[in-house]
């Protein structure tokens, strides 16, 4: 007999301890989500009871046949005719057990569905304040963690606490119709095995606990140090690496050795208790044969039945804790659906064709009301400028371009766009005028044409590759396997960065924005990619108001208008040019960060040599 479990202990102590604020709400919420397959769900409980049914049924053949067909005397057809019955009954269940697994998977399956679809749609229409407060790794785990354990839950948990619950009460009520006194013995061991599955669990609960939180250091140091393998040779660290990873890896050993003593120990406790208890029903049921209150069937049938008992009474505590964790995880999914989107005015109408005129009317902002990152932030850019944005770490340049993209709404103030305020439009009209190239240039897997016509779906083939020529793309993607067709991995793996860049540029090219916004687009490549991009930006450029962001001075110095922030307030407005000659913060950067000789040789009159001019290019910090 195999009264214990193992597989069942294992899934029910890696269960975490969870439990929803409010359960019946949030088992309520997803139930709906059940209701459109209310004729499956039917189904299911119909083949549920089936199989039960024939748990409790099979035992008392056994006994019949035994009473009938063994004692006295013996008759052989009908013992063959019983145990006919018996088969088919027990071909009935196991009928029954598959079908009903099947029906509750399609039931699971497209719950799962729609709460993934659901959850996607979601994320994409989420504020970026909601990125700031919650890290990405944790809707990552909703997406796929929470909605696994639902789906764990509805597809197999669902049908085996039904049939565990059916399959129970049949068995009892089996036991009772035969024989209420052997019944009432049979029962004293219900509550020691869930009393025992209870204590292991919460035992090996907290053994498991520790083991997932060492192998947890184990992965974090492996992934650090394969990451930064270079850095670690570079400082001749490998020796000390060896000796803090074995003290992480033997930590692990040692709270898994003593995660499985204690599982290693279920198994045979629980065997005792069963032969025990078999043990108890054989010899009462002798003392009742014995005494003329029943038969050797019965108590051949109730051997059967306790053989059957057990296995029910540990899936109910098993799945029991597993309903638990998948409500907690269906709260967090709901608690993310009713995270408020974004959100467009109820009069919000679409954003006219942009012109490019763009006023920042004293507009100030905070992500937490305690420390403000931008203060009355005023200025104008005309049609076609170039506003370049400049200041030290922290200065708030990526905050003043993400209010112009309406990520955030100012604090107080406004931003007009051809004077119209951007805060009375809707976001995706918005949006769709305008375009950014940023430091990192990000691409999709898909295909490089894929990727450059990312903004504009519909656009051909013809117009991709003009996008990709004016770009300076072409060259090397036509030196590529399948040219324009081929494949790129995960963030444009395979392409060097200047590669990714050039393919951004074309994107934007392609989707033709009005508002251009440039973010280190040259940052980190070589003399001779950066000259390339340049070109293509100048082309990217031509007729559209563009925000530059910390450029490098190559770009910077043509701007028509540099914007110095310090602290979150304007500080230095004017041409390069000008600034240098006021001498202000933005003369201090050139000079202190790069010692730039130019404005002195160029006072004397002295030729530039092109390895200065070279690393002048280069005069802005990054952000």
């Amino acid at each position: 007999m195999r009264g214990g479990d193992p597989v069942s202990l294992q899934r029910l102590i890696e269960m975490p301890e969870e439990r929803a604020k409010d359960r019946a709400a949030t088992a309520r919420r997803l139930l709906r989500y059940v209701a459109p397959y209310k004729r499956e769900v039917m189904l299911v409980l119909l083949l549920v009871i089936a199989a039960s049914a024939t748990q409790a049924l099979g035992p008392a053949i056994i006994g019949y046949a035994v009473d009938h067909f063994v004692f006295p005397g013996g008759n052989v057809a009908g013992l063959l005719a019983s145990m006919g019955v018996l088969a088919a009954v027990y071909l009935l269940g196991l009928l029954a057990a598959r079908w009903q697994i099947v029906y509750i998977g399609v039931v699971g399956q497209n719950v799962l569905l729609r709460l993934r679809q659901q959850i996607f749609e979601k994320v994409q229409t989420l504020p970026l304040r909601y990125f700031d407060k919650n890290p990405v790794g944790d809707v990552m785990s909703r997406l796929v963690n929470d909605t696994d354990t639902i789906n764990q839950f509805l597809g197999q948990g669902v049908v085996q606490i039904l049939g565990s619950l059916f399959g129970l009460i049949g068995i009892l009520i089996g036991m009772f119709a035969q024989s209420v006194p052997l019944a009432l013995a049979s029962a004293t061991v219900i509550p020691i095995v869930l009393l025992i599955t209870n204590l292991f669990s919460r035992v090996a609960r907290r053994r498991y606990r520790k083991t997932r939180q060492t192998i947890g250091d184990v992965s974090a140091n492996l992934q650090e140090e394969i990451a930064g393998v270079r850095v670690a040779q570079a400082y001749n660290r490998t020796a000390a690496n060896f000796q803090r990873f074995a003290e992480r890896n033997a930590a692990n050993r040692e709270a898994n050795i003593s995660a499985n003593a204690v599982t290693s120990a279920f198994t045979p406790v629980i065997e005792v208790i069963s032969v025990l208890a078999i043990a108890l029903v054989a010899g009462f049921g002798g003392y009742l044969v014995v005494q003329g209150q029943t038969s050797v069937g019965v108590v051949v049938a109730f051997i059967a039945y306790m053989q059957n008992l057990f296995r029910p009474l540990q899936a109910i505590s098993t799945i029991y804790t597993q309903a638990q964790a998948s409500l907690a995880g269906a709260e967090r999914i709901f608690e993310l659906l009713d995270t408020p989107g974004e959100q467009d005015a109820p009069d919000a109408r679409p954003m006219p064709p942009i012109r490019g005129e763009v006023v920042f009317d004293r507009v100030s902002f905070a992500y937490n009301p305690s420390k403000p990152v931008l203060h009355e932030v005023s200025f104008t850019a005309q049609p076609g400028q170039m506003i370049a944005i400049v200041g030290p770490t922290g200065a708030g340049k990526t905050t003043l371009i993400s209010l112009l993209q309406r990520f955030y709404d100012p604090t107080e103030g406004a931003i007009y766009i051809d004077g119209v305020d951007i805060r009375t439009v809707t976001r995706a009209s918005l949006r769709a005028q305008m375009g950014a190239v940023l430091q990192d240039g990000f691409l999709f897997a898909g295909t490089v044409a894929d990727n450059i016509r990312y903004g504009k779906p519909d656009a051909t083939d013809e117009e991709v590759e003009r996008a990709a020529r004016l770009a300076n793309a072409h060259e090397f993607i036509t030196r590529m396997k399948d040219g324009y067709n081929t494949r790129l991995g995960e963030r444009g793996g395979g392409l060097s960065q200047g590669q990714r860049q050039l393919i951004s540029i074309a994107r934007a090219i392609l989707a033709d924005p009005r508002i251009l916004i440039l973010d280190e687009a040259t940052a980190s490549v070589d003399t001779y990619t950066e000259s390339l991009i340049q070109r293509a930006l100048e082309q990217l450029m031509r007729g559209r108001t563009t925000f530059v962001i910390a450029h490098r001075l190559s770009t910077v110095r043509r701007a028509d208008l540099i914007l110095v922030l310090e602290g979150g307030r304007i500080v230095e407005r004017g041409t390069h040019a000008e600034l240098l000659a006021r001498g202000g913060l933005y003369a201090e950067l050139y000079r202190r960060q790069f010692r730039d000789p130019l404005p002195a040789l160029r006072r004397e009159g002295e030729r530039v040599p092109a390895f200065v001019d070279n690393g002048a290019a280069r005069v802005m910090s990054r952000n």
